[in-house]
């Protein structure tokens, strides 16, 4: 079974700015805590699961990092949007759960819970208000941080990036989903491509 999606996501989390969870450093939030909590929220425009057709599809990834990636212990959950039908939902539980090979295959070794999935209205806004929100659970604003050019600052080639090279930023708004509630302060988008064809031998968590 082979699978490919691609599209763009963008995410939030309690991390103080800039979080150091791609790169395996220990969290770090602005009251001095050393865990992550967060969610980035993905929208599909091409992709599949064998001859399932995935694009158009949304849905939400939480997690909860105690300490740095490799540390393990992870809990996370998942959000599928309502309008995506039950054989969509069906395939994005098997993509993240690991089962069908590539990237979170090899996520899905540091998973200790996982808190399950859930259907709801989710929608990843782009353009001049670039955010996401999660119906009943997140509403995150992105805000990208700005280099002397004035264009977005980005990061290449972190082992535990969603994208080879991502915007980082600041975000706001408010979270609470699977018994994971957090104040939103840092935050990435970028466009992405998962596919189970991924080199297998490429570092954990290289998306």
């Amino acid at each position: 079974m082979t699978y490919s999606i691609s599209g763009h996501y963008v995410s939030g989390c309690s991390c103080a700015v800039v979080c150091g969870c791609p790169v395996d450093a220990q969290p770090n939030d602005g009251k001095g805590g050393t865990e992550c909590r967060g969610v980035a929220a993905f929208h599909i425009t091409e992709g599949r699961l064998d001859d399932t057709d995935l694009a158009g599809v949304d849905f939400a990834f939480y997690n909860h990092f105690p300490s740095h990636l490799t540390g393990g212990d992870w809990k996370v959950g998942v959000v599928v949007d309502n309008d995506a039908s039950d054989a969509q939902a069906e395939a994005i539980g098997k993509i993240l759960s690991g089962g069908e090979g590539g990237p979170f295959a090899q996520l899905a070794q540091f998973i200790g819970e996982f808190l399950g999935t859930e259907r709801g209205e989710v929608e990843v806004t782009q353009g001049e208000s670039p955010g996401a929100t999660v119906a009943g659970h997140s509403t995150i604003s992105y805000e990208p941080l700005r280099g002397p050019d004035g264009t977005p600052t980005t990061v290449k080639n972190a082992m535990f990036g969603f994208a080879t090279e991502y915007e980082i930023g600041r975000t706001t708004g408010s979270s609470s989903a699977f018994g994971l509630s957090f104040e939103p302060a840092y935050g990435e988008r970028a466009d992405f491509v998962f596919s189970s064809e991924q080199e297998a031998g490429a570092p954990a968590g290289r998306m």
